[in-house]
């Protein structure tokens, strides 16, 4: 008796636009306060825990199903680094840890930088936009640790405002991804990779 196998095809909804709109505008924010627009206060922590952070795990979790290594490894690692962050910045207030000293950032977020520059390689068969989210998000990192390892305020300022083009471009990558998918049409557009025949 043969057996009949029904194929399933997945109609679920593209999760990388939350993603990228939960990671740009915590991006944006928390990097207004490093240019010294404002101090990091409890609306820049709450952006780091929900929308930059478990918004981003729970899209990692979506791409898992769909089978999207790399937007699994993405959302799900900048996701839990917001949260971690909020708990660096936090615990020392509560008396449940010391502050860690600019060495121990500087290291912090030169691995995130190492990171993020593996998966910037990663971004070479995508598109474009995703390109600068990485390319940009790789500077940012290297240039915090600079500024955390050196002291040097005018680092740290510079850092700021290369966060403010990473986390705008994620927003824009983002809102490329739904109107286009919306109008099935390039309005914003993200240059696809040329595939190679």
């Amino acid at each position: 008796m043969q057996e009949k196998y029904t194929t399933i095809f997945d109609t679920s909804a593209n999760p990388a636009p939350l993603g990228l709109m939960g990671f740009g505008m915590t991006t944006v924010l928390l990097n207004l306060h490093n240019i010294g627009l404002f101090e990091l206060s409890s609306m820049i922590l709450a952006m780091g825990i929900c929308y930059g952070g478990l918004a981003q795990v729970i899209v990692g979790i979506m791409e898992w199903k769909k089978g999207n290594t790399f937007g699994t490894l993405a959302f799900t690692s900048y996701g839990l680094f917001w949260l971690s962050l909020v708990v660096i910045l936090t615990l020392p207030k509560l008396g449940l840890g010391n502050a860690p000293s600019p060495l121990e950032m500087a290291f912090y977020l030169g691995l995130w930088g190492l990171f993020t520059l593996g998966m910037f390689f990663g971004t070479f068969k995508t598109n474009k936009a995703l390109q600068f989210v990485f390319g940009t998000l790789t500077i940012l990192f290297l240039l915090l640790a600079t500024g955390d390892i050196t002291g040097n305020l005018t680092v740290t300022r510079v850092a700021g405002l290369v966060g403010i083009i990473c986390g705008s471009s994620a927003i824009y990558t983002g809102f490329a991804e739904v109107l286009n998918e919306t109008y099935q049409k390039t309005v914003l557009p993200i240059f696809p990779v040329t595939k190679k025949p």
